[in-house]
């Protein structure tokens, strides 16, 4: 009997920490056009010209720090999702796992289910929160890849899960961890988005950036907008925790360039917390399901010692879903669920 066939998808990591390496996928990222959606030109003028060029070695240094034995921590992490969905789903399924940019890459995970014959094929992009230069990317690819085959099985997509009550439950448990009422604030900071980005994902041209609070509460105007159910998955996760709205903040990392990103931005927020007297920050990244250099590097190191400097205590990142038992069956259930 023909197998059903799931694909597991994840942002990509560079092969290892050299500056070699580090700048072949920062070139595949960047160049991405839903990633930098300007021209062709103009694109490769920044992304070869600026980017990659002065950015590699630097980009390499960190990877360097977050390296382990195992890998990258985003790789090694994403396979043992990979090998537990197996395990749950059993021998009526092949589980693949593909990166969006270097390896394993898409195409040869789709590869590896059309040779296994599956009679069709479920993707899920390991984002929680739906974006054009995520999610969006992903299925584009997907579809690229699959118009090109002779005979294509039945594909569905997952769109997001933002709100699932399960994967909303690890994050709060791995909180409690913490002892959490030793805390002044707590932020829950996400991958940021070019504000032009979240703008042309407003099909009504009416409700986005069109206030202060367009984001606040997700709805049928604004449910596809990734800002909104960012906004939506802090919000379930700290009622579930009972951290009153005063108490947390929700902001945006990892900008690049000068125009205007999603806000508030979270290293501005740290540090105006710093400078107002909070002394000890716990922070949440919804926006991975694995730990990563965002996570590991940028919250726990950068923005720590960046506290500290300005006269904070500490700055503690809640741990990811990574291989928690109950993500990896949100992950049963959103490859067997009906679309």
């Amino acid at each position: 009997m023909s197998k059903q066939g799931v694909l597991l998808v994840n942002l990509g990591t560079p092969d290892s920490p050299s500056v070699k390496d580090v700048r072949r996928y920062l070139d595949e990222f960047l160049m991405d056009e839903r990633v930098i959606d300007i021209s062709q030109l103009g694109r490769t003028l920044l992304v070869k010209g600026i980017i990659v060029p002065f950015r590699g070695p630097k980009s390499a240094k960190t990877y360097q720090k977050i390296w382990t034995d195992k890998g990258s921590p985003l790789m090694y992490y994403s396979e043992i999702m990979r090998d537990e969905l197996q395990n749950r789903l059993g021998g009526g399924y092949q589980v693949e796992l593909g990166m969006r940019y270097q390896n394993p890459s898409i195409e040869s995970a789709l590869n590896k289910l059309k040779e296994g014959g599956v009679k069709n094929i479920r993707v899920i992009a390991l984002f929680p929160q739906y974006a054009s230069a995520t999610t969006g990317s992903v299925h584009q690819k997907v579809m690229e890849i699959v118009s090109k085959w002779q005979a294509i099985p039945d594909i569905s997509f997952i769109n997001s899960f933002h709100n699932d009550p399960d994967m909303i439950s690890v994050f709060a448990e791995n909180g409690r961890k913490h002892d959490l009422e030793t805390y002044d604030h707590y932020l829950f900071s996400f991958h940021g988005l070019p504000q032009r980005q979240l703008i042309k994902g407003d099909d009504s041209k009416k409700h986005c950036l069109q206030s202060s609070d367009c984001c606040s509460v997700l709805t049928d105007t604004n449910k596809f907008c990734y800002s909104a159910q960012c906004h939506d998955t802090a919000r379930l996760i700290a009622e579930s925790l009972n951290i009153p709205r005063d108490k947390y903040t929700v902001t945006f990392q990892s900008r690049l360039g000068k125009e205007p990103w999603a806000q508030p931005y979270t290293s501005e927020v740290v540090h105006n917390l710093a400078k107002n007297g909070t002394k000890r920050l716990l922070v949440f990244s919804p926006a991975f399901v694995a730990d990563c250099l965002e996570t590991i590097y940028e919250i726990a190191e950068e923005y720590d010692l960046e506290f500290k400097e300005l006269g904070g205590e500490k700055v503690q990142l809640v741990e990811s879903l990574n291989t928690h038992p109950v993500w990896i069956g949100v992950l049963e259930k959103l490859a067997t669920q009906t679309v």
